[in-house]
């Protein structure tokens, strides 16, 4: 069975093979534990002994081994637990992307503490690879963000910090502002006023709190009053 640019996903159990052919990246994500849809990952619901040879597992052989003939079942069951098989350049492509992933999570999410101010994301790339820093394509981005300042914290000084946005919006941008306002961070509280303003707290990443204020700014033509704190 040609798969082309697909790979598979191979679930050794009771000494035989079982085998579903699936989207590499969408696999990839899927297996680091992103909310992705199975039906999305998987190429086929077909389950078999060998991809390369298009051989498919039989139904009693589905039923002796996972007690069902379903194949959708099976397949699902390989994916979850079975071993994503990738090629060297696919494998390299998925480390860089997540190298990215986590170079610019560390940039919104840290800053220099006497500055105060984010390390931009060449920094953080170099840092990292003078720390020889290896990216494991199949870990959350957010566990190898920890791993990573662990090992950056020699190199450059780097803090994990949050701020709280104190923020009032007039009346008359507040209810056309308000969703958008809400998603640059988390949203803490919220108030509104008689006169239609918005009282709201918002919690921000260190490294994104110059985005946020221009953000702000921008969405409410510089009328919000801001206060920023460390939370």
């Amino acid at each position: 069975m040609d798969i082309g640019k697909n790979t598979i996903v191979r679930l050794e159990l009771k000494g035989q093979k079982f085998e579903v052919v699936v989207v590499p990246e969408k696999a990839w994500r899927y297996k680091g534990g992103e909310p992705i849809s199975p039906r999305d990952v998987l190429v086929t619901d077909e389950v078999f002994k060998d991809v390369g040879k298009g051989e498919k597992v039989s139904s009693s052989n589905l039923m002796q081994i996972f007690g069902t003939q379903d194949q959708s079942k099976v397949a699902l069951e390989v994916l979850k637990k079975g071993e994503l098989l990738l090629t060297t350049d696919q494998r390299r492509e998925m480390v860089e992307s997540k190298r990215k992933q986590i170079i610019n999570l560390i940039s919104r999410s840290t800053v220099d503490p006497k500055t105060k101010l984010p390390h931009p994301p060449t920094r953080i790339e170099l840092a990292l690879s003078q720390a020889r820093f290896t990216v494991d394509p199949f870990k959350s981005v957010e566990e190898q963000m920890n791993d990573a300042i662990k090992v950056l914290k020699p190199i450059l000084p780097i803090k994990v910090v949050q701020f709280n946005f104190k923020i009032k919006i007039p009346s008359l941008y507040a209810s056309r502002t308000f969703k958008l306002i809400s998603a640059l961070g988390q949203l803490k509280s919220s108030q509104w006023a008689d006169d239609g303003s918005i009282n709201m707290t918002l919690l921000v990443p260190g490294g994104a709190r110059s985005e946020v204020m221009e953000k702000i700014n921008n969405l409410t033509k510089g009328t919000a009053e801001v206060t920023v704190e460390e939370a």
